[in-house]
């Protein structure tokens, strides 16, 4: 392999002739091969956007020539679409509160914007990775600047699989409508229901988990670019700091909203730990609802869709693999919520150190929830009732004796259930009330009016 040295502050340093990147990604890979946790490339299309947004700033402010501008551009659309992503490595491990990361993408931009205009890579007195690509920038607002817009992209991707969950709910809610079902506290029989009620149940918490993302988005607009290193704005021009975030608006198609106080904004993300409290409670809300669906199954008052093969040793078995996965997705996000909150808290004075994996634990969050909700959609679509079974349990359970207190008061209820208990005949409890209170009475108390408080 042939190389090219480099050199900075340090000294110098072999990179591969044919890497975009350059000595600082280079000291990067070398020093926290930690994980195999790379900052996902959301995040640096991300970056793309802002510094594209930072170079358009610049060249109309007269600080870029229009040759460079042009070439940096090009080279940030190119990374936006999504190109390039093996020459952006940086692992989500790192230190330098994301230096690493903003000076990778420094470099891969460099190099390609000097092979755009027909130099070779590593030319930086043509176009440097700091002096014309981090121009007016510090990692510092670029970063965290980055992070949000990243996942506000994947909060609008999570709103939009949420929708799709919800009516996926809703569906059932109608399909199931007239299915009497059991009600459960405490794992014991408590009064009838429908099932569509307990559909409906699900998507009304999933309506409002949609109204959390909707919050969500909104935590993550206000933006800290144009304060540099601390949030005092230190080496950037009044104009870039003033029309930085309107370019960064126009580029991204988000409303974002510049800090009315960027030390703040650059100090502290208590925002970021309030939206991963927002996941976590959507994940609690996805794992309440997967072990009840699995409880459901389990009774066989539903049915499941059959995925794949359960044991390696007994034949035929079949488990409700899906709502397994759901509750796995939902402790990793809760785990991941507390240590972006413990994160945020680590932070020192006038930036934060943890920036890179706090953005990758956002990031990583967010996927997950978006890939569960698709596939829990998929799953609650092909559930199907077992009729028989409902209406076996609703006729034999004592429980549905509740629906004629009105008629009869409690202690005949209590009566009534003592002498069938004590019948010789083998009927239903719903037969042995037709004999009892007639069948009129009977099927007027059992109806899903009166069973749902409609009348």
């Amino acid at each position: 392999m042939n190389y090219r040295i480099e050199q900075d502050y340090l000294g110098s340093i072999e990179i591969p002739e044919n890497s975009y990147y350059g000595i600082n990604t280079q000291r990067a890979l070398l020093n926290f091969p930690l994980s195999n946790y790379s900052l996902q490339n959301r995040i640096y299309r991300a970056l793309a956007l802002v510094k594209k947004a930072a170079t358009l700033t610049n060249y109309e402010l007269g600080y870029l020539e229009k040759d460079t501008a042009f070439a940096v551009c090009k080279a940030c659309d190119e990374i936006a679409a999504g190109k390039f992503a093996d020459s952006l490595r940086t692992n989500a491990m790192q230190g330098g509160a994301g230096t690493s990361a903003n000076m990778n993408i420094n470099e891969v931009l460099a190099n390609r914007a000097l092979e755009i205009l027909g130099f070779e890579k590593g030319e930086y007195n043509i176009i440097h990775p700091i002096e014309q690509i981090n121009l007016h920038q510090s990692a510092n607002d670029v970063f965290p600047t980055a992070m949000k817009i990243a996942a506000i992209y994947e909060l609008k991707d999570l709103a939009e699989v949420y929708n799709v969950l919800y009516d996926a709910f809703r569906d059932k809610e109608k399909e199931f409508g007239s299915i009497l079902t059991i009600a459960r506290t405490e794992f014991q029989d408590a009064v009838p229901m429908t099932l569509g009620a307990v559909f409906g149940a699900f998507a009304d918490v999933i309506s409002r988990d949609r109204r959390r993302i909707a919050s969500s988005i909104e935590r993550l607009k206000v933006v800290n670019m144009g304060g540099t290193a601390v949030g005092t704005g230190l080496t950037a021009p009044k104009e870039y700091i003033k029309t930085i975030t309107d370019k960064l608006k126009v580029m991204t198609g988000l409303a974002l909203q510049q800090s009315e106080n960027l030390i703040d904004c650059t100090s502290n993300y208590d925002t970021v730990a309030e939206v991963l409290g927002n996941m976590a409670t959507l994940a609690t809300t996805l794992q309440k609802i997967a072990l009840d669906i699995r409880f459901l199954h389990y009774q066989e008052e539903i049915q499941l869709q059959d995925l794949q093969i359960g044991s390696s040793i007994t034949p035929g078995k079949i488990n409700p693999v899906i709502s397994e996965a759901m509750v796995a997705v939902a402790l990793k996000v809760k785990a991941n919520s507390s240590m972006v909150a413990e994160l945020c808290s680590l932070g020192t004075l006038q930036m934060n150190e943890y920036l890179p994996i706090m953005a990758y634990t956002l990031i990583n969050t967010l996927e997950l929830l978006r890939n569960t909700a698709i596939i829990a959609a998929k799953h609650i679509e092909q559930i199907s009732p077992k009729r028989d079974v409902c209406k076996s349990k609703v006729e034999n359970s004592r429980v549905i004796i509740t629906a004629f207190l009105p008629y009869i008061g409690f202690e005949k209820a209590e009566e009534l259930l003592r002498e069938y208990a004590e019948s010789p005949d083998e009927i239903t409890l719903k037969e042995f009330l037709k004999r009892k209170l007639g069948e009129k009475l009977v099927n007027r108390g059992l109806s899903i009016g009166n069973i749902m408080g409609r009348k």
